[in-house]
């Protein structure tokens, strides 16, 4: 996973924070308003009465315009620093430009304040952390502290040497945390947008399922009906053989949605040849079929019975055809007709089922339709490496 390149605060972990950064105008108010919704501003304040210390070394060593400049100075700065979690919330040049005009804020107080200007190092290993990537913030803030840190030991400046110290490490425990936070917050919307896709796929298998057995079962079943009408005064036993056969497919159909509805279908090869020779028999096309099957993996066994229902309902539905063909080898199975193609307006939604279907297993479909009939061709295995 890369590494954030911004902090992220509560409110848009939790969703209630959804300005897109780029659109955020940069505004008094916009940035208050930023601030309150990061959460952060509450834990922004206490900090800034450290202030207090190099205004009151400011009073009591310097003359009192001088002391004035520096209240003025400070207290900026500390309203920049507590705005920090707001700025955090926009893009990065406006957190780089935030962090920017902090630190030379500090700079211009060296020549008025001198080495009191030491104190305010907890408030600018925060600043790092607030407003900087994180893979420059740790690095930096972390030499910048040391380097502190030594100076005021070196100063006899102890209570600058505490507060870099600390500043560090309440810097670090802030930046982890918001890090963490950040990467909760990824995690969360990955795992929603898998959650969604896999809805998405879900609903996507269920309607190629029932497009598969249903659609095959309803073609089928308006045949043998019309057959059935077709015999009722001319052959009543044949028309009650269709009545018959009407009924079993309405039943399988029945149990297929049931079964497609649970997710537990089981759609064989074999299966499928023998219902193909059924209904291809039925409405006078002959058919040519394997009367044994290879040994073939459950998986591969139902792949190949979908591409065999498939090819048989559109050559019911749309061939005209005279003679019919099915082969089945251990990779591949293939159905054609002698038809007239399938029609240009036909909808292919079946086919680009079918094709989803053996792209997911490692496989391909081929469709070759022209006025001397269709072939479908699908592969899985060694043949499609090839």
């Amino acid at each position: 996973m890369t590494a954030p390149e911004a902090p992220a605060w509560g409110a848009r972990a939790r969703g209630e924070d959804e300005q897109d950064p780029a659109s955020r105008p940069l505004t008094p108010r916009a940035i208050h308003r930023a601030a309150r919704a990061s959460g952060g501003l509450a834990f922004s304040i206490p900090p800034v009465l450290f202030v207090a210390i190099p205004i009151y070394y400011a009073w009591s060593e310097g003359s009192a315009p001088a002391a004035a400049l520096v209240t003025v100075m400070l207290l900026v700065y500390g309203a920049a620093f507590m705005y920090c979690c707001g700025i955090a919330l926009y893009p990065p040049r406006v957190r780089l430009a935030w962090f920017a005009g902090c630190t030379a804020l500090l700079l211009a107080l060296i020549p008025i304040l001198g080495e009191n200007v030491l104190y305010m190092v907890m408030f600018q290993a925060m600043t790092h952390v607030l407003l900087l990537p994180w893979r420059w913030a740790v690095p930096t803030m972390i030499a910048m502290s040391l380097a502190i840190f030594s100076l005021s030991i070196a100063l006899g400046i102890y209570i600058a040497a505490g507060l870099a110290a600390m500043g560090m490490l309440m810097a670090w425990g802030i930046g982890y945390g918001i890090r963490q936070q950040l990467l909760q917050e990824q995690l969360e919307a990955a795992q929603h947008r898998n959650a969604v896709l896999a809805v998405a796929a879900e609903r996507e298998r269920i309607g190629r399922d029932l497009h598969d057995l249903v659609g095959h079962s309803l073609t089928s079943l308006t045949i043998s009906a019309q057959l059935a009408r077709r015999l009722l005064d001319r052959d009543p036993e044949a028309a009650r053989e269709q009545l018959m056969h009407i009924e079993s497919t309405v039943r399988q159909a029945l149990a297929d949605v049931r079964a497609t509805a649970s997710g537990m279908q089981h759609v064989r090869a074999a299966t499928e040849i023998a219902s193909a020779r059924t209904v291809l028999s039925t409405i006078g096309i002959q058919a040519e079929v394997p009367t044994a099957l290879p040994p073939l993996h459950d998986d591969l066994s139902e792949l190949f019975g979908y591409v065999i229902r498939e090819g048989v309902t559109n050559i019911v539905r749309h061939s005209r055809a005279t003679t019919a063909a099915i082969s089945v080898d251990e990779e591949s199975v293939t159905v054609q007709d002698d038809g007239v193609g399938i029609p240009d307006g036909a909808g292919r939604s079946g086919l680009r089922g079918l094709e989803a279907r053996l792209a997911l297993a490692g496989g391909r479909l081929e469709v070759r339709s022209s006025e001397t009939g269709t072939r479908l061709h699908a592969v899985v295995g060694r043949e499609e490496a090839r």
